[in-house]
């Protein structure tokens, strides 16, 4: 099968439809028209920059490189899980539970993946890798920031019921046991979701790329269920990391409840 090569004339022809999305919020009065474009630019802008210096990478297969690569999407990805906190913490735990969560979970199986599973060598290759960490990244950070926007929120709005089993006697985790679990449940929600319907519902982004790309189905089906499960025990170690940071945080070395180091953000 030949691969289909994309003009800048075929794009601005889907980019159509994001203008008349634009346009449907605009008359419907949504008030989302201006984010809906901005975003639309600013993915055009992020996609042909990354695939610039992926093109550089490629060529190289520097270390030093895709390692400054790999820690800019990160940062990026910290800062937009510490952004969908309603309550989020105050000084840099609000950005470090977010990105130290991410970077124990997504670093490590990404790793898992290229050393055990796939067998690149070197394990570095930016083919392989950037790919791979790309979608760990993006995935965990969803189930991150869920499990730590339910944990703040719940904990705010349970306070009362954690002061007085304080006072009862129990200890800062039995206090909060529901309320780390209920995060926990709604982290893991998304992935659960995205692997019972995947091949019924949709086709998931990795497998439609390979089968437009000219792959065989049978092994594009294949690379998508590795990247499913991978991203599914990304997904539960991020979330798990991130509530148990974020939950010991909420309590200080005498086990009181300190929701003084919570902030409300500026947006939800």
């Amino acid at each position: 099968m030949t691969l289909i090569h994309l003009t800048p004339w075929d794009l601005a022809i889907a980019a159509i439809l994001v203008l008349l999305l634009a346009a449907m919020s605009w008359w419907l009065r949504l008030g989302v028209e201006r984010r809906v474009l901005i975003a639309a630019a600013r993915s055009a802008i992020q996609l042909t920059l990354v695939g610039m210096v992926l093109k550089l990478l490629f060529a190289q297969t520097s270390l030093p490189l895709i390692g400054l690569m790999a820690m800019v999407m990160l940062s990026v990805a910290g800062l937009e899980v510490m952004q969908r906190q309603k309550r989020r913490y105050r000084g840099g735990w609000g950005y470090g539970i977010g990105a130290i969560s991410m970077f124990l979970s997504s670093f490590s199986v990404t790793l898992l993946a290229l050393t055990l599973v796939i067998g690149v060598e070197p394990w570095y290759q930016p083919q392989y890798l950037i790919p791979l960490l790309g979608m760990m990244l993006g995935n965990t950070m969803n189930g991150v920031a869920i499990a730590l926007d339910n944990l703040t929120r719940n904990a705010w709005e349970a306070r009362g019921k954690i002061e007085a089993r304080l006072l009862s006697g129990q200890n800062w985790e039995e206090a909060i046991e529901d309320i780390r679990r209920e995060a926990l449940r709604s982290g893991l929600i998304p992935i659960v979701n995205a692997m019972g319907t995947a091949g019924l519902v949709s086709l998931p982004g990795m497998m439609t790329g390979q089968i437009l790309a000219g792959s065989p189905p049978m092994e594009a089906a294949k690379y998508q269920l590795l990247i499913m499960f991978l991203i599914s025990g990304g997904t539960g170690l991020g979330s798990m990391a991130a509530v148990w940071l974020g939950s010991r945080r909420l309590f200080d070395e005498r086990q009181r409840l300190r929701l003084d180091r919570l902030v409300k953000a500026s947006r939800s």
